[in-house]
């Protein structure tokens, strides 16, 4: 038979230690329903812990991500916004180059138009430097300047573009927040996109021509600059009552080289009358509206010799700064081929002013294309954040039902526990000597 012998000391540390455990589990328990969460440090579980981290990681880059896609929306509406100004202002300048194209106008009317033209052009100017609330530029392309369009005098007057050339594309996660403002508004194809017209200053008649048309550019030799070619020559010959026309081809050659090669003509001039050479159409035309103001003397409609026109080839685009510049510039002439020259130059100015209008409407729906795309975007990153949440959730927060309980529990093991210190402490062999 054995005999253990447990003695009171033992029996009182053990019961010391249970009470100081359930009080800490107690203690703990109590800390999860303060803060509704399951894991408060990464001791009380390391695998949960290390995934919410993971997963609060994963929420602000969407957060991140959500933040820029409002400031890209923010700038975007302002952008559309300027576009959509910048187009009524090209419609309004429209109205007035036609109405400037008016035979009856006199010069202080033409002057008035002018001056109202200026004005366009200068808020059309403003709208293309407009910044965001954050004072970052909207038409900056790639960024590099403060204020992208400058308007310059000297020898290279008219707007130059500061900006860096580039338009930023839309990702998955982003949108621009700029637009390229040199495409926008520096790209316009000069005439009729292949050449363009000019008039002589020094012409006595008022011969014209439309925009013209390239029918076939395999043929249109003149207008190949890469091999040398600087356009065609009209030149106006004859007499006032029977003048005639020839056609030659320019090079780029030396001034004062007389080398200019090719020709067609001379053929008698026809008011009216479609012309084909090279694979080009052109219409040559006098001018029958004469002078507006009936007290200067009327001046011939048809070409005086030696009067000429020359047909340039497109080598680089225009702008609309300039082709507003054009349209006032036009008004204001005064050259002895005035009504010409204002009919001539206004005419290319409404060609360019169409493919303007053009490009800042594709430009529009393409940002308007971007704007649809932000609400899909917002969508896609509420949804990521909500399961990034919850993922976080199911790792850290505590089950408050569960929590409860197993607080209650505690609190009864830890009352246990006390009434049995409560008797321990109560032994004593001493209770049982008499």
């Amino acid at each position: 038979m054995s005999i253990y012998r447990v003695a009171t000391a033992n029996t009182f540390d053990r019961t010391i230690q249970n009470i100081n455990r359930r009080q800490s589990e107690l203690a703990q328990a109590q800390e999860q329903l303060s803060s509704g969460k399951r894991v408060n440090r990464a001791s009380d579980d390391a695998v949960a812990a290390t995934l919410a981290e993971r997963a609060q990681n994963r929420l602000a880059r969407v957060q991140a991500d959500q933040t820029a896609l409002e400031a890209s929306r923010s700038s975007l509406t302002l952008v559309e916004a300027g576009l959509g100004e910048a187009n009524d202002l090209l419609a309004r300048a429209r109205e007035l180059v036609v109405q400037g194209g008016n035979p009856v106008l006199t010069q202080n009317s033409r002057e008035d138009l002018a001056r109202q033209l200026e004005g366009l052009r200068e808020q059309m100017l403003a709208v293309a430097n407009r910044t965001d609330t954050a004072g970052m530029t909207l038409f900056g392309g790639l960024g590099g300047a403060a204020k992208p369009f400058i308007d310059t005098y000297g020898p290279f007057t008219g707007v130059q573009y500061q900006g860096q050339v580039g338009q930023y594309a839309a990702t998955e996660t982003g949108l621009p927040q700029a637009v390229d403002g040199n495409a926008v508004w520096m790209r316009v194809p000069p005439g009729n996109g292949n050449f363009t017209v000019e008039l002589d200053s020094n012409n006595q008649g008022l011969v014209r021509t439309d925009s013209g048309v390239v029918v076939d550019a395999s043929q249109a030799i003149g207008l190949d600059t890469a091999n040398s070619y600087d356009g065609y020559r009209i030149t106006f010959g004859g007499t006032r009552e029977a003048p005639t026309f020839e056609i030659v081809r320019e090079l780029l050659i030396p001034p004062g080289t007389e080398q200019v090669p090719g020709y067609f003509g001379p053929q008698p001039y026809e008011p009216g009358k479609t012309i084909e050479f090279d694979g080009i159409q052109l219409v040559l035309s006098g001018n029958p509206m004469g002078q507006g103001d009936p007290t200067q003397p009327q001046l011939p409609t048809d070409p005086v010799p030696p009067d000429f026109i020359r047909l340039l080839p497109v080598t680089q685009p225009t702008d609309m700064f300039a082709t507003l510049q054009r349209a006032i510039d036009a008004l204001r002439y005064t050259a002895p081929n005035q009504s010409a020259n204002i009919t001539q130059e206004l005419d290319r100015v409404l060609v360019e002013m169409d493919k303007g209008a053009d490009r800042i409407l594709d430009t529009r729906g393409r940002v308007g294309e971007w704007l649809n795309r932000a609400d899909s975007m917002s969508d896609m990153f509420a949804d990521k954040a909500l399961f990034h949440q919850k993922e976080k959730s199911d790792n850290e927060d505590l089950d408050m039902v569960k929590g409860i309980s197993d607080f209650q529990n505690l609190q009864l093991g830890l009352q246990a526990a006390l009434q049995s210190y409560g008797q321990v402490q109560k032994l004593s062999l001493f209770q049982y000597i008499a």
